[in-house]
């Protein structure tokens, strides 16, 4: 297995560092206002699928799996040319542009949301793949892991790789000073300036964990943006209050925390809104047996086989050519 992208992109880190191979190949978004930057974007647009024609030339694979955004689009269009089968994967209750441009060209379009209209035998819904090493952690281990009471509730609060400012400053506001016990997983951009502010030992301000799986089992509650980290929420069993992104493209975030809510197990507030949190906390955490029904139904919407699944796709596609 090989993996192709930008040079300018974070997979031109992780990739090597997780020790496989990288072809990279010169594209960029789109911009939406005219201008130099658009010009060169469109450029890099043409070029590309003959950059991925080439790389695949030279890999000479059963099967292409684009994971969505734009650097996918040009090797599903690649494959096509080449005659070799192409999946296209959309982690999001949303097709996005990319995938919508790059799905004519796909075999197999997986999803982890059913969504509208795309819904014929070329579509399957597959949930979002999550890590393997996040699921089955421990309660009582992973609180002790980060120093949290093994016999009071714990909310998590979850911003983000990057970050999720508002959700950082309603923590640190509400709850620094007192409240019940938390795990708040800031993201490296907004640490420092958060640190100083936590009054209390039971509040456990992280940037970032490589142990997810155990910050997940330790929560009574999370509170947390809805992108990808609401399937590892689900397959935990975690209750969620799910605070979409106001700014994610289409409102997908919504749409995503929407599912979960329809399904029983989280609850879903507009960031206009934070204000209502404070309360749904008390609320929640004074509750076990609600709290009990919601875990129940996030365990019922995940789909912690999401990974196995694609890969059994991958396989199946590679057949046809075989």
């Amino acid at each position: 297995m090989t993996f192709a992208g930008s040079g300018d992109r974070v997979e031109s880190q992780l990739v090597p560092e997780a020790g496989f191979e990288l072809d990279t190949f010169a594209i960029s978004g789109v911009p939406r206002r005219p201008g130099l930057a658009l010009l060169r974007s469109l450029w890099q647009a043409a070029r590309a699928p003959f950059a991925c024609v080439r790389i695949l030339g030279r890999r000479r694979p059963h099967v292409v799996l684009g994971g969505g955004g734009y650097v996918a689009g040009p090797m599903v269009l690649a494959a096509r040319l080449r005659g070799i089968p192409a999946a296209l994967t959309e982690a999001d209750a949303h097709l996005g542009l990319a995938n919508r441009l790059a799905a004519p060209f796909a075999s197999r379009v997986l999803l982890a949301y059913g969504i509208e209209g795309r819904d014929d035998e070329k579509y399957r819904v597959v949930g979002r793949p999550i890590p393997t090493a996040h699921l089955g952690a421990d309660r009582v281990a992973g609180r002790k892991r980060f120093g949290l009471p093994v016999d009071r509730p714990v909310l998590a609060v979850f911003g983000g790789l990057a970050g999720a400012q508002a959700l950082n400053e309603f923590a640190v506001t509400t709850f620094g000073d007192s409240g019940p016990a938390v795990l708040h997983v800031s993201g490296a951009r907004d640490y420092d300036a958060l640190r100083s502010r936590v009054k209390r030992d039971d509040y456990v301000l992280v940037p970032a964990t490589d142990h997810f799986g155990d910050a997940l089992a330790a929560a009574d509650l999370a509170i947390s943006r809805a992108g990808g980290t609401v399937w590892e929420l689900a397959a935990a069993g975690t209750p969620s209050i799910l605070v979409p992104y106001p700014h994610a493209t289409a409102d997908h975030q919504t749409l995503n925390a929407r599912h979960f809510a329809q399904g029983g197990g989280a609850l879903v507030v507009d960031q206009r809104e934070l204000g209502r949190v404070p309360a749904l906390v008390d609320e929640l955490l004074g509750d076990p047996g609600r709290l009990e029904r919601m875990r129940e139904a996030m365990h019922a919407l995940a789909r912690p086989d999401a990974a196995q699944v694609v890969a059994d796709e991958l396989v199946a596609l590679a057949g046809r050519r075989a």
